[in-house]
């Protein structure tokens, strides 16, 4: 897209090992340049020349996790925008107390996220299964709502309509395929789109954003795939397509 290509954001990306081609991939097709990294050593000079940070926890470790903390302090240090995708917060202790403490530390500019994700946050009862949601979109509003004003944030809950929400404002997408939903790392991919966004945007119209070209780029691969192999390779391609 011409808003991100015309400055080619650099998106500093700590991400699950199941996302990072994908990922870095669909970042290249809109026009921005992914880096991607763990180690903590190296995220306060990494987040000095960047434009933004994604933080997704779908693969934890202590290594990983001592990256996501150096790195959203280096944010926070530069006044960079950035992003937390709190996969599967609910499946265990130890993924729901990270999502907690990098989001109460850090104050992320966006929380993308799945319908049980952000009640989980939220601290209201829901059922989860594992990294997928049990729960619809709509169930949630009111804990995005209300998360996102507590916390001073936009959340970003994705599904079959998505929904964004800075606690006044809110935004509705009714685009995509239920396809997506049978690929692995979509929600991550949606994640690093909506932080490159962010590179460019204000952080409710990033996320609006980052959504609208997802759910657009998928309905259209959708429309053009034979299964899910190759609605990824697709996806990519509608992406890359994108004015």
């Amino acid at each position: 897209m011409k808003i991100i290509s015309d400055k080619t954001p650099v998106v500093v990306n700590i991400t699950n090992y199941l996302a990072m081609n994908f990922n870095a991939n669909a970042l290249l097709a809109i026009g921005a340049s992914p880096i991607m990294s763990f180690y903590h050593k190296e995220m306060d000079d990494l987040l000095r020349i960047a434009d933004s940070l994604v933080i997704n926890i779908g693969c934890l470790d202590d290594d990983e996790i001592a990256g996501m903390h150096a790195a959203a302090t280096a944010a926070l240090k530069y006044g960079k925008p950035w992003v937390i995708d709190p996969v599967g917060v609910g499946a265990s202790s130890a993924r729901t107390d990270t999502a907690v403490e990098l989001i109460t530390k850090y104050h992320p500019t966006i929380v993308r996220c799945n319908a049980s994700e952000i009640m989980v946050l939220h601290g209201t009862a829901c059922q989860t299964r594992g990294v997928d949601s049990v729960e619809p979109v709509e169930k949630a509003r009111g804990c995005a709502r209300e998360f996102a004003l507590q916390h001073g944030t936009v959340v970003a809950v994705s599904g079959a309509v998505d929904y964004i929400t800075d606690g006044t404002r809110e935004a509705e997408v009714h685009k995509g395929s239920p396809l997506m939903a049978k690929v692995t790392t979509m929600g991550c991919c949606a994640s690093a789109i909506c932080a490159a966004f962010a590179a460019v945007l204000p952080p409710f119209e990033a996320a609006v954003a980052g959504m609208d070209i997802m759910g657009t780029a998928g309905e259209a691969a959708a429309a053009r795939s034979r299964g899910t192999g190759s609605l990824a390779v697709n996806f990519i391609d509608e992406l890359s397509l994108a004015k």
